[in-house]
């Protein structure tokens, strides 16, 4: 794949989503159509970018004065992750967003995230990250209220005020480290601190990003924003924004900062283990006590994003150490592995709570019951994905959790070991209560009618239920593990030999 296709990853969703808007409700299924379209073109460049390294400088202007993109093996595979969850996403939307006026304003606002997070993946410098996550968090703010009703739009509100404080925080970050680097360039920043070291003002920065991006990720104890924006989206956007949006805004960028730009250190490590850990066991707690089916799912989010950030942050802190290589890339492996198996069965669950929704007319468990003969693709759909949430072997969300287990004893930290175990024990335990309360018992007399919505719904629910059992094959098969997993392992552990590398292909 040439550097010169880069670009394309932000400027078709971009361009798009400015197009979208003129078609109008006449023209609806022009624009989806064409929505459609953008997200499968981007899934082929996403699949084109495996294995690629690559940096295109915009306008030929070379950096540290000019901007750049950056390809490497982290950002293809959370670019393959954002295409493969969108493309499913918008393929429920044709069908499930026909309940609402305005689908051509739905449709370019999703594009907008859609380049919003695309840029974030891609750019080399912190400016442009923050000019980026903030196109994708205002598009995701308007999504999240969508609906226009009171629940919606208290939701988006608190959303956007927490967001905003996260984005002011790393605003703030970034204007701290210019001020003492003299660059926004992340390979020129990550230079200059091997240079000169970490100062009182570039470590508060890092505190700052840390705070800002742990917002954004929906970490404890930065998560209230999260509980109630999830159940208020669309199905689709509630997809996008667990399955991805928390983890390009928060965990990537995050990631980015620690490893690359200011690079690992063992209190940093402690910190994002201590974080991972706590929403690992508070998500699980605070999941198990709801009979919202999608303010459960959104609760299993923040604990299921623990699980990344533990492994991401052991394997700083083992790096930090200087202890063995293996199991600090054990360590990253697990994690990135499991953002990207949680991508997917995240995504897939809240596509089927939203046909649960769509076909009952509520998300309340209490109410529902006996849904399994009457809504047989979107019960088979979820087995899977609760099957794949709470670790059980095949599935993809089992190796994932394996590996974070045999890291973690490993180190020789069994109580982390034992902590992963305990928390896919309560993960199994609220799934199995959504398949006992949603699919399982007595029809209520008033879901007798209840039916099935097929077509593209049941497609992208199928698809996205496919990978859960396939991705399993990302560790087992090793062509694919070391063509997608191992490069972005690789970027993580190079840490600040990242500006090397930049700076020698631009």
């Amino acid at each position: 794949m040439s550097g010169n296709l880069l670009p394309f990853f932000i400027a078709i969703p971009l361009i798009a989503a400015f197009i979208l808007p003129i078609f109008g409700k006449k023209r609806k299924a022009a624009a989806t159509f064409l929505a459609n379209l953008v997200t499968i073109l981007l899934l082929v460049l996403a699949i084109l970018s495996i294995g690629q390294t690559d940096v295109y400088e915009i306008g030929k202007w070379s950096i540290p004065l000019g901007i750049n993109l950056v390809l490497d093996g982290l950002s293809s595979l959370l670019l393959l992750a954002i295409s493969v969850v969108s493309s499913a996403a918008m393929l429920f939307s044709v069908r499930y967003m026909e309940r609402y006026t305005a689908k051509s304003k739905y449709l370019s606002l999703f594009l907008l995230m859609v380049a919003g997070m695309n840029g974030v993946v891609l750019s080399g410098d912190i400016f442009n990250l923050f000019v980026f996550l903030e196109i994708a968090s205002l598009a995701s703010y308007a999504l999240v209220g969508f609906g226009c009703g009171p629940e919606e739009l208290e939701a988006s509100f608190k959303y956007m005020v927490l967001g905003t404080i996260a984005s002011i925080f790393v605003l703030f970050g970034v204007a701290l480290v210019y001020g003492n680097t003299g660059t926004l360039n992340m390979a020129y920043i990550s230079k200059t601190i091997q240079s000169s070291g970490l100062n009182a003002g570039l470590a508060f920065a890092l505190g700052l990003f840390i705070t800002g991006f742990g917002l954004k990720a929906a970490l404890v104890p930065f998560h209230a924003w999260l509980p109630d924006a999830h159940p208020s989206a669309p199905a689709p956007i509630s997809a996008m924004l667990s399955g991805i949006l928390i983890k390009t805004l928060g965990v990537y960028a995050l990631a980015r900062i620690v490893f690359n730009v200011f690079g690992v250190s063992i209190e940093v490590g402690w910190l994002l283990v201590a974080l991972g850990i706590l929403s690992m066991v508070a998500g699980a707690f605070l999941a198990i006590g709801q009979w919202d089916l999608k303010r459960l799912m959104a609760y299993s989010s923040i604990s299921q994003i623990g699980y990344v950030v533990l492994g991401i942050g052991l394997g700083a802190t083992l790096l930090a150490k200087g202890a063995n290589v293996a199991w600090a890339s054990l360590a990253i492996l697990g994690g990135l592995f499991h953002l990207a198996n949680h991508a997917v069965y995240k995504s897939l669950l809240f596509l089927t709570s939203g046909s649960v929704e769509m076909s009952t007319g509520t998300r309340q468990m209490k109410e529902m019951g006996g849904l399994a003969e009457r809504l047989p693709v979107t019960r088979a759909a979820c087995t899977v994905a609760s099957a794949s949430i709470a670790g059980i072997p095949p599935f993809a969300g089992f190796w994932s959790k394996l590996i974070l287990v045999i890291a973690a004893v490993q180190a020789h930290l069994y109580w982390v070991a034992a902590i992963i175990v305990f928390v896919s024990l309560c993960t199994l335990i609220m799934y199995l209560k959504v398949q006992r309360y949603v699919f399982l018992g007595e029809l209520p007399e008033a879901l007798q009618g209840t039916k099935e919505h097929g077509g593209s719904m049941a497609v992208a629910m199928v698809f996205l239920a496919c990978l859960c059992v396939l991705m399993g094959l990302l560790i087992i098969v090793p062509s694919l593990k070391a063509n997608i997993l191992d490069p972005a392992v690789n970027v993580l552990l190079e840490g600040l030999g990242y500006s090397t590398r930049i700076i020698n292909l631009s």
